[in-house]
């Protein structure tokens, strides 16, 4: 299953599209709400607003007895390094983060996952200038409704999206072989599964029945060509690929838990008799010859 697979049915706060790492690892990232987004700008726009009056107040007794065209100037450094520069360097030192996205829990990142830099927090501010305090923010809501990662219109053009880092993401439940597959799953030979090929399956198995049914058997079709090779003997003809696949899936799955409960009882158990690395071997003062 590739990157822009459906999601499945309530994930609305989730990322549609996953992430691909460079390892090949799939990840959704949780996206933030409208209504998280709704309360992080504004309380970034009261603290804007608030740091702009400081901001005015102290340019008006610098510039007091000073030309118009000077104190109008004033005005215009005090609103650009207000409103666009402070977001910038905020999102670029705090690795994604405002004052409003701190409280409440949010984060940018690249489409791609990975933090932002100064040319994101820059794009994002001269956007942001526009549609929330030019257009009172209108745009920026119209533009996260109808957009797959609730972006406004200065993520779409920095390339950026905003995550909450504080929401749970809920695993899937762990998959079961059918019953008339799971005697054949316990005693086949099943060689583990490439990252590739494991994430594939995982991936498809959830989400099959929000796929098309032609395509549904097909895809289905070729990742049972790519796992059954590494099964021996293959099961009776007649089944379906995809309870083929979940038999698999879940003997390996049983497998494994089974395979780190003997690690970790191994580990309980050197430790509890006081071998642990760096523990010595013998009592302290007794002479080995």
């Amino acid at each position: 299953m590739t990157a822009g697979s459906p999601a499945a049915p309530g994930s609305r706060s989730y990322a549609p599209e996953e992430t691909v790492t460079g390892e090949g690892v799939a990840l959704e990232l949780p996206v933030a709400s409208l209504g998280m987004r709704a309360l992080s700008g504004m309380i970034d726009v009261i603290f804007h607003i608030g740091l702009l009056i400081g901001v005015f107040n102290v340019a008006g007794a610098l510039t007091e007895e000073s030309s118009d065209a000077v104190s109008r100037t004033g005005i215009l450094v005090s609103f650009v390094g207000v409103l666009v520069g402070v977001p910038t360097v905020s999102e670029t030192l705090s690795r994604g983060k405002t004052l409003g996205k701190l409280i409440t829990g949010l984060r940018v990142v690249r489409d791609d996952g990975g933090p932002v830099s100064f040319r994101h927090g820059l794009t994002r501010a001269l956007v942001g200038w526009v549609e929330i305090y030019l257009l009172t923010g209108i745009a920026a809501a119209i533009s996260a409704l109808v957009t797959a990662r609730t972006k406004r219109l200065g993520d779409l053009a920095a390339g950026t999206y905003v995550i909450a880092e504080r929401s749970r993401i809920q695993l899937p439940p762990p998959p079961s072989a059918p019953p008339e597959l799971a005697g054949w799953a316990r005693a086949a030979d099943i060689a583990p599964l490439g990252p590739d090929v494991a994430v594939a399956v995982r991936q498809f198995l959830p989400r099959a029945n929000l796929i098309d049914p032609q395509a549904r058997y097909e895809l289905g079709q070729h990742l049972l060509a790519r796992v059954l090779p590494l099964v021996a003997p293959a099961p009776a003809p007649g089944h379906h690929p995809e309870s083929i696949l979940r038999a698999v899936m879940a003997e390996r799955f049983r497998r494994d838990l089974e395979r780190l409960g003997r690690d970790q009882a191994l580990r309980d158990a050197v430790l509890h008799d006081g071998t642990a690395v760096g523990a010595p071997p013998y009592p302290p003062g007794q002479v080995v010859g």
